[in-house]
């Protein structure tokens, strides 16, 4: 239990259990907050099913491929006692880098991580109880990735930098979801695909790991951006089991591009993409997309998490429009306020300009050594 200032909720009526997501938080009176080890709450589980607003960033292999890839510590925020049932919980890493400086985030890696609760009250108690943890000197910042639930949190947290998400409804048929595409940038592309006759192997075997890594490292080289480690996809192959799968369109025998998704309950989020640009006029990138947005279809999901874009990927951002995603504003909050030259993206950008002038052999080393101090 945590011996820092508690924050706390009102008494409020029965009511039908629903969840309340108004705008803007409302101040609450001192509560108790306990801390929790999500890997060992046995609890956990049941509140992530069972919230609506829990994403694939919340399940338990997503924190253990943290942890055992880059060392982070998860940990979480609860107003519930340990012997109570647990209805909400703020999730978060502690980071602690010797070039970054040591931060509460939540989540790193994390393209969103709401905070599990059930009033604006709740959430405000459980960020206070955060900010309080942080103390003045021990952290040098605390930061939530929210996707919009809290558009107001005057005198909570600010906002650190915002990005655009990507998600596609399913609800609509098959052949409905293939007519929303662009005629000529999508759906031209996935017909030469299948003239080309590109075949797709699916699923998560060490070979399939290995061409899916070869791809990335192509795709982080273009970019002018070391690849993340190895061992943080074959963390996430490890912990997730059958709730991730790894796709690889080929060529003939040459491997030319590779997507990684990810599913928890009704969404399924397509996380990682990478090819070779010696065979985009092929379609292999959108006939691996296709695929994954079809079969999620076919199994009965109902939405498809397209991820996080910059707000100034122009290219990104249109790209993800022509599959006619929903697009909607991803908010990064911080506490206390800094820059954004201060920001986790000093990192990236160092990346970059190391990266051009690192042999090609050296990128995965200088990825290995990196990415832990970004988050």
């Amino acid at each position: 239990m945590l011996a820092t200032p508690h924050v706390a909720l009102e008494e409020r009526p029965p009511s039908d259990n629903r969840v309340e997501r108004p705008a803007s938080l409302v101040r609450a009176r001192p509560m108790r907050v306990f801390q929790i080890d999500p890997l060992q709450d046995r609890r956990w589980n049941r509140l992530i099913e069972g919230h609506p607003y829990s994403s694939v960033f919340h399940r338990p292999e997503w924190l253990q491929a943290l942890k055992s890839s880059y060392g982070y510590e998860p940990a979480a925020l609860s107003l519930c006692s340990p012997d109570a049932p647990l209805t909400n919980a703020l999730v978060f890493c502690r980071i602690r880098s010797a070039l970054t400086g040591k931060r509460l985030v939540s989540l790193p890696f994390s393209d969103h991580c709401e905070p599990l609760t059930r009033s604006p009250e709740e959430a405000e108690s459980l960020i206070t109880g955060l900010k309080a943890m942080a103390g003045p000197k021990e952290w040098k910042y605390v930061e939530l990735r929210t996707t919009g639930a809290f558009s107001d949190m005057p005198g909570l947290l600010d906002i650190s930098v915002t990005h655009f998400l990507h998600r596609l409804n399913l609800g609509p048929s098959e052949d409905e979801l293939f007519k929303g595409l662009h005629k000529d940038c999508v759906q031209r592309k996935i017909r030469r695909a299948g003239k080309e006759s590109l075949r797709c192997e699916e699923g998560a075997s060490d070979t399939l790991v290995h061409l899916f890594y070869r791809l990335l490292i192509m795709t982080r080289c273009r970019r002018r951006l070391p690849p993340q480690p190895l061992r943080w996809f074959r963390s996430l192959v490890a912990s997730f089991g059958k709730r991730l799968s790894i796709r690889v369109a080929f060529k003939g025998d040459i491997p030319i591009a590779g997507t990684l998704t990810l599913s928890h309950r009704d969404t399924v989020t397509y996380k990682y993409a990478c090819s070779d640009a010696r065979f985009h006029n092929l379609g292999g990138p959108a006939l691996l997309l296709w695929t994954a947005i079809s079969e999620a279809k076919r199994q009965g999901f109902e939405e498809f998490d397209m991820g996080r874009s910059t707000v100034d990927n122009t290219g990104l951002v249109r790209f993800k429009d022509r599959w006619g995603a929903a697009r909607s504003v991803l908010t990064y909050w911080r506490y206390p306020a800094a820059p954004r030259s201060h920001t986790y993206e000093w990192a990236t950008n160092v990346m970059k300009r190391l990266a051009p002038f690192a042999p090609k052999e050296s990128l995965t080393l200088l990825g290995r050594l990196l990415y832990r101090h970004i988050g």
